[in-house]
């Protein structure tokens, strides 16, 4: 296979005509903006969760596909269709769906054969490395931006490097093991839960400094949006690698 490295590689404008790219693979690709025309795209799958950010859209034949894409994930996600809530009583209705949707999802993963949450499908993390992610998210958007703790991080929530430290510093050098990754998980969900058992409507619309880059300007609700974001997509990406990992016995 051949691959194009680089930090990005640059290659605006360019146009492909008249080449095979069966069995491509894109990663951390940006595509904004391409056009694909008389192309075969038989069995292509394209995966984003930056799909319906802002007011762009996805044309297949003219037709905007983004609206047909929401409604079947708030389908096949019951409470998912919650997630944009704008008061204290819908986030905190919306974080209870997500809770339960969760622990649907851990008994399952439960009853799968042992390694199951260490297993990894076509490189992407395993099932307790996403834990391990969520838990990071929570500190980010929660523990830093809302409540502005000095040092928010739990150890077990970053796979690298701590991003406040000048140079980085490495915090987790060893892999913990899953009973350590779901008790961080667990103080980090209800963690979530009280905040919003108490916010008030004046607190959701107070500014917070981006967590990345403090000179652009958020809410406590947008954070909130954030966490909810990052929790449905992680969800849905561990549902994929887990029937994944069934099918193949």
């Amino acid at each position: 296979m051949t691959t194009f490295p680089g930090h990005p590689e640059r290659r605006e404008g360019a146009e492909f005509s008249n080449v095979d790219l069966r069995g491509a693979r894109f990663v951390a690709v940006d595509l904004a903006g391409a056009v694909f025309r008389g192309v075969e795209v038989r069995d292509v799958e394209i995966d984003s969760p930056w799909l319906f950010d802002g007011d762009g859209f996805l044309r297949v034949n003219g037709v905007d596909v983004l609206p047909f894409v929401e409604a079947e994930l708030n389908r096949r996600f019951p409470g998912r269709g919650d997630r944009q809530a704008s008061d204290p009583q819908g986030l905190r209705h919306a974080w209870a769906a997500l809770e339960r949707t969760w622990a649907a999802t851990l008994e399952r993963v439960a009853t799968m054969p042992v390694g199951t949450v260490d297993a990894s499908v076509a490189g992407e993390w395993s099932f307790a490395q996403t834990l391990r992610h969520l838990t990071f998210a929570t500190d980010v958007w929660l523990r830093k931006a809302v409540l502005g703790v000095e040092q928010p991080y739990h150890p077990l929530g970053l796979m690298h490097e701590d991003p406040d430290a000048d140079p980085p510093a490495q915090l987790t050098t060893a892999t913990p093991s899953y009973e350590e990754v779901l008790a961080a998980r667990t103080e980090r969900v209800t963690m979530v839960r009280d905040y919003l058992d108490a916010v008030t409507s004046d607190e959701l619309h107070a500014p917070r400094n981006n967590p990345h880059d403090p000179r652009h300007q958020e809410t406590v609700l947008s954070c909130i949006h954030t966490i909810l974001d990052e929790e449905w997509e992680h969800h849905r990406y561990a549902v994929r690698d887990l029937d994944a990992l069934e099918s193949q016995g």
